[in-house]
């Protein structure tokens, strides 16, 4: 599987996160999705990840800069056909690898909180995400839950 920075300008992108947008708007009500639509995605804060397989898109990720030491984790999807292979595992270590090399110390995010989310919520726990208030203009939300994790520097200011 081969993970790479996606210029967002392929049909098979668009498809899976119009899927996604789609997804959230029937499981959430307006108020309470915070998926960023292409457009949005696109914007010079975001870093945004495809994961490929001979060809075959098989997920995504993006990582919003918040400020120089706070980053986000945004739109992680897996496609259907690829669920519980590792995929999402592996994007969010790509996620955490890209953040501890920026120098970040926090990685947080915002998922739902009903059965839907289920599995994503303990992919985030597995990769040692805690729930925290929300962040960077969320507010409380029944159908929100924040998650946060600290990351030791990956560098020094000299």
């Amino acid at each position: 599987m081969q993970i790479v920075v996606d210029p967002l300008d392929g049909p098979e992108i668009a498809a899976l996160l119009r899927e996604h947008l789609d997804e959230m708007h029937r499981i959430s009500p307006p108020e309470s999705v915070h998926a960023h639509d292409l457009s949005r995605l696109r914007a010079a804060d975001i870093t945004f990840w495809s994961a490929w397989k001979e060809g075959v898109l098989l997920g995504c990720a993006a990582l919003k800069e918040l400020d120089g030491w706070h980053g986000e984790v945004k739109s992680m999807r897996t496609v259907q056909a690829a669920r519980g292979r590792g995929i999402g595992a592996a994007l969010l270590q790509r996620l955490m690898d890209e953040a501890q090399a920026r120098g970040y110390r926090r990685l947080s995010l915002e998922t739902g909180t009903q059965v839907e989310f289920a599995p994503a919520r303990a992919l985030y726990a597995r990769f040692g995400f805690v729930p925290c208030g929300p962040f960077a203009g969320y507010v409380e939300d029944p159908c929100s839950t924040f998650m946060t994790r600290a990351l030791s520097a990956a560098h020094s200011e000299n």
